[in-house]
């Protein structure tokens, strides 16, 4: 059974037991991350101009705290809003239900109790597949399909609410049929 601990244990029904929880798999920092190297790479060359130039006192202060502040903003917008993002993100599997939270000032989630699941299916192709990531898409009795992009190990993940969804229904597993 995959346990992955750190879901705020206020946030469940009493008796409810965290079964699997995950944030979004890491590739999703790739391009902001990647894009913040490139901002520090134009800021640290804008840098270097300034030093040559021929700008003293007060203009070479300004020019120098306006790298500097727009480089400061880089820093907020590729660096700290997505890891806050990803860190306020929640794919949570309980022993009765399926949770997704999201949003950093403004939240948002979804709450699929095991016994409404009617089928559970995932999606990845290869690049996903070679970073052990993927789409879970969960079917409930009278809602369209809920589609969870970017879940780690998503076969694994499947897997494991599959089992949880056939015990929750009380279908017998393999074991007890032998």
């Amino acid at each position: 059974m995959l346990v992955d601990m750190g879901y705020p244990e206020q946030n469940l029904a009493p008796g409810e037991a965290v079964v699997l929880h995950r944030h979004p798999h890491w590739k999703l920092m790739v391009g902001p991350f990647l894009l913040f190297a490139i901002v520090t790479l134009l800021a640290g060359i804008l840098a270097g101009i300034i030093t040559g130039s021929t700008l003293t006192g007060g203009g070479r202060t300004a020019a120098f705290t306006a790298v500097a502040v727009l480089w400061g903003l880089a820093l907020f917008w590729c660096v700290v809003r997505p890891l806050v993002s990803w860190a306020t993100t929640h794919f949570v599997v309980t022993d009765r239900r399926v949770m997704y939270r999201n949003g950093i000032a403004t939240r948002s989630g979804i709450d699929i109790p095991l016994s409404r699941i009617n089928t559970v299916e995932f999606r990845h192709g290869l690049a996903d597949r070679m970073l052990r990531t993927g789409t879970l898409v969960v079917e409930s009795a009278s809602d369209d399909p809920l589609t969870f992009h970017n879940i780690p190990d998503v076969e694994r993940v499947h897997a494991l609410l599959y089992e949880e969804v056939l015990e929750d229904h009380g279908v017998p597993d393999e074991a007890e049929l032998r």
